[in-house]
């Protein structure tokens, strides 16, 4: 069961981040487009912000990659505390980008400079999906490690 369940979480987290490779590395402008408002999008900083997002695709495909590692190879690290310490790992991944859109929903609602719609659209989807891994990961290594 611990196997399974260690499997499927390896899944989701393989998937979510290869997405995330493929929206921030080759579809940069629609990524950032998500960050910008429509009428600030003209600016040179929009092409600046867009070419810079792409290490975001760099980061995450790291991480697919390093999930699809321990999925494919899952016999080299049987025990119960390496596996915790990946999914450990894997929840931190998941909370340094669910922390940071944490504060965006007061900022947007008092049309702070550099607030983004966090809680409507794409990154409602993005904030929801990072808060339940990075529980779910969290929730694993501490189970799994007892």
């Amino acid at each position: 069961m611990q196997l399974a369940d260690w499997t499927i979480l390896l899944a989701l987290n393989t998937q979510w981040f290869g997405m995330g490779a493929f929206h921030f590395s080759l579809r940069p402008q629609a990524a950032a487009r998500m960050l910008v408002v429509r009428a600030h999008r003209r600016s040179p900083l929009f092409h600046t912000l867009s070419d810079a997002i792409r290490f975001l695709g760099g980061l995450n495909l790291a991480f697919a990659v390093f999930c699809l590692l321990l999925l494919v190879f899952a016999d080299l690290f049987p025990e119960r505390g390496q596996r915790a310490l990946f999914a450990m790992a894997l929840a931190l991944a998941h909370a340094s980008q669910f922390v940071v859109n944490v504060p965006m929903p007061g900022k947007h609602r008092r049309h702070e400079p550099g607030a983004w719609p966090v809680l409507q659209g794409p990154m409602l989807f993005i904030f929801a999906i990072d808060g339940v891994l990075t529980v779910s990961n969290g929730i694993f290594a501490l189970w799994i490690a007892r």
